[in-house]
């Protein structure tokens, strides 16, 4: 049988924060959702980005388990995934917008970042404020609190994302600010308004949902008794480089002591390793990602027609180890994520244990 999303289900009044991410799945989450069998209990999502994906998995009752190799999503699958009814209050706000605790020790945003992509006093701020995480009592509040800030930096960049150097003259630029108000807003102002998003958004599935922040290859031989893994990786050839568009957000949550800042955006290097985001990798460590899920019994694989390697080359790879069957969208614009280009379309991989009459 069969999920369907709008079973009579009590956490489906829950709503999850709108994330404005390359990629994000949110849009096709209840186009996803028909092709999850109901026996399925524990779940995996081995690329869990904006975390949307997972957050359906736990609204549908399932035990949830969610991974980002990147630390800031892993932060959003801490607070909203993992956590079950930890929420931010008025006197953590205070304590989040106290004085900077340690100037000296927290000043990389300002340093870094004043005058690119904010100005110098909203860059000091952000410093202050991330001088203030430490101080509050519990881990799933620290991650709610880097999870809300870091949502906060994407509305104040138009594009939401941080690959390019036109932030503040944009922000400058009357036309834009009538489109995007929040441009020339505080990030203070924008962080009290999207809180109470994120504090709603919290709820308890009565499962053990946990979040990681690992590369998938090394998690997946870790991992037991999964019913069900759901496959979103970067698509080459299609904004797969999430750390050149993230990089901000990565050294917000990491404070990095350890990096070169580097070009004109900043972007910390060396960056970190996925595997999946090169043509001269990506085909090698899928190899290596559908051996070590041989024991998952379903896999469903987000895919683009335009990605490599192509989707033929996919199901030779995956036919060893599985059936497959290939749905897809057709794309008719590009607002639909990574790999949008009006005419293509998105994907779903289904892919089923093979009986012995296969």
């Amino acid at each position: 049988m069969i999920q369907d999303l709008f079973n009579n289900n009590n956490y489906l009044g829950y709503k999850f924060p709108e994330p404005q991410y390359l990629g994000a799945k949110y849009i096709h989450r209840g186009w996803i959702a028909k092709f999850i069998p109901e026996t399925v209990y524990t779940v995996l999502d081995a690329f869990g980005g904006s975390q949307s994906i997972a957050y359906m998995m736990k609204q549908l009752g399932k035990k949830t388990i969610t991974n980002d190799f990147m630390s800031f999503n892993n932060q959003i699958g801490k607070a909203l995934i993992e956590n079950s009814n930890t929420k931010l209050t008025s006197i953590d706000t205070d304590i989040l917008f106290s004085e900077n605790s340690n100037p000296e020790e927290y000043n990389l945003m300002e340093t870094l970042f004043s005058d690119l992509f904010f100005t110098r006093e909203e860059a000091a701020f952000a410093d202050s404020f991330r001088s203030n995480v430490c101080k509050l009592d519990n881990p799933y509040k620290q991650s709610m609190a880097l999870s809300v800030m870091c949502r906060s930096m994407t509305r104040k960049v138009t594009m939401g994302h941080f690959a390019h150097t036109q932030a503040l003259n944009y922000a400058s630029n009357p036309a834009r600010i009538k489109r995007n108000r929040s441009l020339i807003r505080p990030l203070k102002e924008l962080f009290l308004d999207l809180l109470p998003q994120y504090n709603a958004a919290v709820f308890d599935n009565q499962e053990h949902n946990e979040s990681y922040n690992e590369n998938v290859l090394d998690l997946l031989p870790k991992l037991e008794d999964i019913d069900l893994v759901y496959f979103d990786p970067p698509y080459c050839n299609s904004h797969a480089d999430y750390q050149s568009f993230y990089h901000l957000l990565e050294t917000f949550v990491e404070y990095w002591k350890d990096k070169q800042f580097v070009n004109g955006t900043k972007r910390y290097e060396p960056k970190r390793i996925s595997g999946f985001d090169k043509n001269s990798e990506a085909i090698n460590n899928f190899r290596k990602m559908f051996e070590f899920s041989q024991k998952i019994p379903t896999w469903l694989i987000s895919y683009n027609d335009r990605s490599y390697p192509d989707i033929d080359t996919m199901k030779a790879m995956i036919e060893p180890y599985r059936n497959v069957k290939v749905e897809k969208k057709t794309y008719s614009s590009g607002r639909g994520g990574k790999g949008s280009v009006a005419g293509s379309s998105e994907i779903l991989l289904i892919c089923t244990k093979k009986t012995m009459f296969n």
